[in-house]
């Protein structure tokens, strides 16, 4: 059904329900119910032209007509997928809305519900019709005034998110991804409000389970909590939970369920230099330092996985690096006869934003790429941030890269080919260490695999960024903490204290058996609140029930002062400037250097960024347009009469990181030369339609394109950000997986570089 069909039968459907609704006599419902097809009706009417609009130019910023892939198709996918779900929703209650059997108040709250994430998306879409207009020709990410950015992360973030994670969580995607996103957003609440009052001292009661509980079985409730907590806590926090899979019992749990291997095992490479012979002329070498950044030398830990025991992986000099892990450390079964070398190597740099995970957390999946590519895999535990930010990371594997390149026989191949693979940050620091080893001279990878990675590191506005308004994995706030982690610029919040949510308290340095404790505590009382919910109904302090637009949570009790977001403290981080603008004739290496001259923050400026009801592909320049609107009230370019909801949470706590360091090409690789990126090996990704970092791989494969590199993007649909680590949830997740697997297996198997095939979307 197209577009213009979708709209005008769900304004005909939600007029006829607001008249039957309108009939019922003066009731409280029938009002709302009422009121709620006028919102739908309003709201489908005014979406339907700016879908169009965007609609009719998205083909523009495509990587070729066999990839129709880029943020603002992303986003007309996402405003349809709430169009059509009210359009069934619609057409249930005019079916049912006589019968006896009529839920009145549960259809009454989903269709508020999404009628609030309509609302929403119709925002987006004036934003990402602005972009449109002010972004270059053929560009996805704004380039220009950095205050614009600035301007539209501070509007960005008041924006009302709470209905997307509450009863509309994860609508945009397969319908077998939805049960475990609301898992996740259950646990995480509960983990963040008993994080909240271990923190502020006032320890676990027996009201605080209550609420707890109450996030299991109250859709609005649990939206509001998790959009404080995106919005509020600090990176602290996202790195206890997000490593809640390293802890022993769920580790070994999914291990139990994952395919068995004769190999895995962890090793600590001594922070020795060592040589390299040089590509150009293998009689000359150079030197390969160990890490050197922040906190000096020291060891780099690697996890070998092979699902065969392969000559040189039980000799004595790989024993003598393996480092305990405990009793599940070693699966290293001696076979009567080891099997021989094998020819590639998969070297494995995993995800985790950069601040969180180890190989630990990727193991599953690893021990299958092992099992069906037939080949060892090193994968990196790299130092995290924030406290190990940039460049430790890419020190470390580049170190540990060039350590298995040096040493491909110990770990039971011959190294004739090559592959370096990674997801999200893993495919930024893949990117990263080729161009590294280009540099240096020494031999880059054979190709790359690089799954849904970060090539853009700096704070700027894109069609699919807009997304993270809806994305329960990668909310704005928490993108924008792990940047300012990794780049050394770690906010201190100066606010009063007694008005935080909690402070910075090093949750980092807590036993994760006491984390995995308070996970269970939360559970159980889930199940406790749930069972006794009928007696605490009547109890004096409960939590206030809602209002008409059911919100079962005070904004009250969520409220935070008002306050300026001040500019950002920085660590001093320094970097040699490497020329990013015009640097298509450069000859040379690029200079290693990583410190030259101390960067600071650059200075927002106050500019609209919101766009007028009339944008559209012939839109004025840049320029002129900002000229025009500077000044302006951040809201005057919205159409008449449209308001979107804001959040009640109050101003954000988030940092606006706008420091040069992220321009660096080897933490932003889409900003790299063009000099360097012609160093790059074949380049294979695999990104997500609905992923905020899908206009990352889009720009990414398109200049690797115009640069004539072989490259080939493969886009999934209806799959979150991180599908690599879900891979056993269901059909869709195998899927795209074994798409992953294939394109490693091309570059293992392939003596020669692709032509640069296209792929499409599956």
């Amino acid at each position: 059904m197209d577009l213009h069909t979708m709209t005008q039968s769900l304004v005909t459907l939600a007029e006829d329900n607001m008249a039957f609704f309108s009939s019922q006599g003066p009731g409280e419902t029938a009002r709302r119910l009422s009121g709620v097809f006028a919102g739908i009706r309003e709201q489908a009417l005014g979406l339907e032209p700016a879908l169009g609009r965007l609609l009719s130019v998205a083909h523009l910023f495509d990587l070729d007509a066999e990839t129709p892939a880029n943020g603002y198709r992303s986003l007309v996918h996402t405003a349809r997928c709430c169009l059509a779900h009210l359009l069934h929703k619609s057409r249930y209650v005019a079916s049912n809305r006589r019968s006896i059997f009529f839920r009145t108040s549960h259809n009454l709250a989903e269709l508020e519900a999404y009628l609030a994430a309509l609302t929403q998306l119709r925002a987006l879409a004036y934003y990402a019709q602005h972009l449109l207009a002010t972004n270059q020709p053929g560009g996805l990410f704004f380039e220009g005034d950095e205050g614009l950015t600035a301007d539209f992360l501070r509007e960005y973030v008041t924006l009302h998110k709470g209905c997307f994670y509450g009863r509309c969580l994860g609508f945009q995607f397969t319908p077998a991804i939805r049960p475990f996103l609301q898992t996740i957003s259950i646990g995480l609440v509960s983990f963040g409000e008993h994080y909240k009052r271990k923190e502020t001292g006032l320890g676990v009661t027996a009201s605080s389970l209550f609420t707890s509980g109450r996030f299991a079985i109250d859709p609005e409730l649990r939206g509001a909590e998790f959009e404080r907590i995106i919005q509020n806590l600090d990176v602290h926090f996202w790195k206890a939970f997000w490593n809640i899979t390293e802890i022993e019992v769920l580790s070994s749990l999914a291990n139990m369920t994952s395919t068995t291997v004769r190999v895995s095992r962890l090793l600590s490479l001594p922070p020795e230099a060592f040589e390299m012979p040089l590509t150009a002329d293998p009689k000359l070498t150079v030197t390969i330092s160990p890490p050197l950044a922040h906190t000096g030398p020291g060891p780099v830990l690697v996890r070998l996985i092979s699902y065969d025991l392969r000559e040189g992986q039980d000799s004595k000099e790989l024993n003598s690096l393996v480092k305990s892990e405990g009793p599940r450390s070693l699966e290293l079964r001696p076979r009567p006869q080891q099997a021989p070398r094998s020819q590639s190597l998969v070297v494995h740099i995993h995800g985790g934003g950069f601040v969180a995970q180890t190989s630990k957390s990727h193991e599953p999946y690893l021990k299958s790429w092992a099992q069906e590519l037939g080949t060892p895999i090193l994968s990196i535990d790299y130092s995290l941030a924030p406290e190990a930010p940039f460049p430790r990371a890419l020190e470390e594997c580049f170190y540990a890269y060039c350590w298995a390149v040096k040493h491909c026989a110990l770990l039971g191949s011959t190294g004739e080919r090559i592959c370096l693979a990674g997801d999200s940050a893993g495919g930024n620091l893949c990117f990263t260490v080729s161009l590294r080893a280009a540099a240096f001279g020494v031999r880059v990878p054979d190709g790359i695999m690089a799954a849904y990675p970060a090539t853009m590191l700096q704070s700027t506005a894109s069609p699919s960024r807009l997304l993270s308004l809806m994305d329960p994995l990668l909310p704005l706030s928490v993108l924008t903490k792990c940047v300012s982690a990794y780049a050394g610029g770690e906010i201190e919040d100066h606010s009063d204290p007694n008005q935080k949510a909690l402070g910075m308290m090093g949750l980092v340095q807590r036993d994760t058996a006491l984390l995995f404790r308070d996970l269970r505590l939360g559970a159980s009382s889930w199940l406790h609140s749930f069972l006794d919910l009928s007696g605490h109904k009547s109890h004096a302090n409960s939590v206030p029930m809602a209002e008409p637009m059911r919100r079962s949570v005070s904004e009250a009790a969520l409220a935070q002062p008002e306050g300026p977001l001040g500019t950002d403290s920085f660590k001093s981080l320094t970097l040699h400037d490497l020329s990013l603008k015009g640097n298509s004739d450069t000859s040379g290496s690029p200079d290693l250097s990583l410190s030259a001259e101390t960067l600071g923050p650059s200075m927002p400026s106050n500019v609209n960024f919101l766009p007028g009801p009339d944008v559209h592909k012939d839109a004025k320049a840049p320029g002129e347009l900002r000229a025009k609107d500077r000044g302006q009230g951040v809201l005057a370019n919205f159409p008449e009469g449209f308001h979107p909801r804001r959040a009640s949470q109050g101003p954000t706590r988030m940092p606006i990181y706008s420091s040069p360091i992220v321009k660096n090409p080897f933490m932003s690789p889409l900003l790299a030369p063009d000099s360097m990126l012609q160093s790059l090996p074949p380049v294979h990704i695999v990104a997500c339609a609905l992923d905020p970092m899908l206009d990352d791989s889009v720009m990414f494969a398109r200049r690797l394109r115009g640069l004539g590199k072989p490259v080939t993007l493969c886009v999934v649909e209806d799959l979150p950000h991180g599908f690599l680590s879900l891979a056993a949830l269901c059909r869709e997740t195998r899927q795209a997986a074994a798409l992953c697997v294939e394109r490693i297996r091309l570059i293992l198997t392939q003596p020669a570089a692709p032509a640069a095939p296209t792929e499409p979307r599956v």
